[in-house]
């Protein structure tokens, strides 16, 4: 029995064995789903590994892509900002020289702002000082108008001697007036010149145009004003100094004139001047025109020639007074006086004066007379009974036979005298003629005389009109008184209220 295994033994050995084996089959079952299991486990952590290897690779891989993804956005980025960096700088550099150029060219402007007012300031200096020398130069200037006189003027008088000898009175006066307005003036100080000539007086009559107030300037001086804007003003003058100059201008003025009157006429001719110095003006209250006249004088030769015109120390309105000139109180305000000739010469064709009463037979009758003699029989009339006349010429002499003037120490009368040599009644028509022709020219009185008689109407007619009125009996009585003409007045009939004696 111990040498041999009981049946029951050797099945439990069996079985024991089988278990064995079957628990070691189970056992390398399990083993080897152990091992399959670990296996699996390795290999599943081996893929996972690979797996995570993988996938750090790839996450190494993207974070090395965005690595240098960043790295190339910061590469660009850090580029652009450099870019935008230098395009900074390179813009703060040309806003910098931009403002330096700014700032250089504000403060050139500033300096040339500077240089251009200073320049306009000394400008505006020597300016002023330029037109206070043209003042001042201006007021020397007619200070000096009287010995500032051309010389060779007596040249003119052959020529006007010759126009004289001829008997043409008009071109004796032209040739005067064109020998005065030849003669050079200073600017602004020339006017008009006119004449006339009586040669029964031998006077020469002379009208010049004297400078308005204008010509004397209002003003002292000029200075310069450093106000916004900076200026030239004025300095008025004082306005009683510009009444001084004007009265001592037109004053050298009518002397010069007078002094060339003279000298341009021949001596032997001209005894005296008789002078209007006019100013053509508007009247401010009515706005019309006017010709007041500021100077009036009568002077001769020899009278004048006693004045020393270069003299520095002449004072010419007390030589006017020494002349016994009328002159306006105030000739800057155009206050006229009298003028000693009160017509317009220019009308008037002047003719030589004739001795009518020489000759004239001791009764003569005034019917038988030549026109001419006539009209110069009545002109002697006129100057015994005190007026001084000349006697017109009888083309175109608007029906005026004769000029009169009565002179009178501070006013002359113009009168107008027709004078008719007819047998019958003096028209109506007649006389308002001669009153219209004292209107037209300014006259101061019309006559009208006649060797026969006036109508009714005439004789009413004539007082309302500036008219007188001589009659053939008037004028026989007043050739008695003045001239001891005892005439006759060869009448065909007696005019109606007349006598017998009045004619014989």
């Amino acid at each position: 029995m111990a040498g041999k295994k009981s049946l029951a033994a050797q099945l439990l050995q069996v079985y024991q064995d089988r278990a064995k084996a079957k628990a070691a089959a189970v056992k390398a079952a399990e083993e080897e789903r152990s091992r399959r299991t670990k296996a699996a486990e390795r290999a599943a952590a081996q893929r996972a590994k690979e797996d995570a290897r993988r996938e750090r690779e790839q996450a190494q891989e993207w974070a090395r892509a965005q690595k240098e993804k960043q790295a190339r956005q910061s590469a660009e980025s850090r580029r652009a900002e450099q870019i935008v960096r230098d395009l900074e700088k390179r813009e703060a550099a040309r806003a910098r020289e931009a403002e330096q150029k700014r700032r250089a060219g504000e403060r050139e402007k500033a300096a040339a702002e500077r240089r251009a007012k200073q320049e306009q300031a000394e400008s505006l200096r020597r300016e002023a000082d330029v037109r206070t020398d043209e003042v001042a130069a201006l007021v020397e200037q007619l200070g000096m108008v009287l010995r500032e006189r051309p010389g060779g003027l007596s040249d003119h008088r052959p020529r006007v001697e010759r126009a004289l000898g001829e008997g043409d009175l008009e071109a004796f006066a032209v040739g005067v007036e064109t020998a005065l307005a030849g003669i050079e003036y200073p600017p602004g100080l020339k006017g008009a010149r006119r004449a006339g000539f009586a040669p029964e007086s031998r006077e020469l009559m002379l009208e010049i145009e004297l400078p308005a107030q204008t010509v004397v300037p209002s003003v002292l001086g000029y200075r310069f004003k450093a106000s916004a804007p900076p200026v030239v003003v004025p300095q008025p003058r004082k306005e009683v100094e510009c009444r001084a100059l004007y009265r001592d201008l037109v004053a050298r003025l009518a002397l010069r004139v007078i002094d060339e009157a003279f000298a341009v006429t021949p001596p032997a001719l001209v005894d005296s001047v008789a002078f209007n110095g006019i100013v053509r003006a508007k009247d401010r209250a009515t706005g019309k025109s006017i010709e007041p006249c500021l100077i009036g004088l009568r002077v001769s030769r020899e009278a004048f020639g006693e004045l020393v015109l270069d003299e520095p120390e002449l004072d010419p309105v007390r030589s006017l007074h020494y002349l016994n000139a009328v002159v306006s109180q105030h000739p800057y305000d155009l206050e006229p006086v009298p003028p000693v000739v009160t017509f317009d010469l220019s009308r008037y064709k002047l003719a030589p004066g004739r001795d009518a009463v020489a000759g004239l037979d001791s009764r003569p009758d005034l019917l038988a007379m030549d026109p001419t003699e006539f009209e110069h029989l009545i002109r002697r009339l006129f100057e015994k009974a005190g007026l001084k006349s000349w006697v017109t010429q009888a083309s175109r002499d608007d029906g005026i036979d004769a000029v009169a003037v009565i002179e009178q120490p501070l006013l002359s009368t113009q009168c107008i005298i027709q004078a008719k040599r007819t047998k019958n009644v003096v028209p109506a028509d007649t006389v308002r003629a001669v009153a219209g022709l004292v209107n037209d020219t300014g006259a101061s009185k019309g006559i009208v005389v006649t060797t026969a008689w006036f109508g009714k109407a005439s004789l009413d007619f004539a007082p309302r009109n500036r008219l007188e009125l001589i009659d053939g009996r008037h004028l026989k009585s007043l050739l008695l008184e003045h001239l001891g003409i005892d005439a006759l007045i060869g009448l065909p009939k007696l005019p109606p209220g007349w006598q017998p004696r009045d004619l014989s």
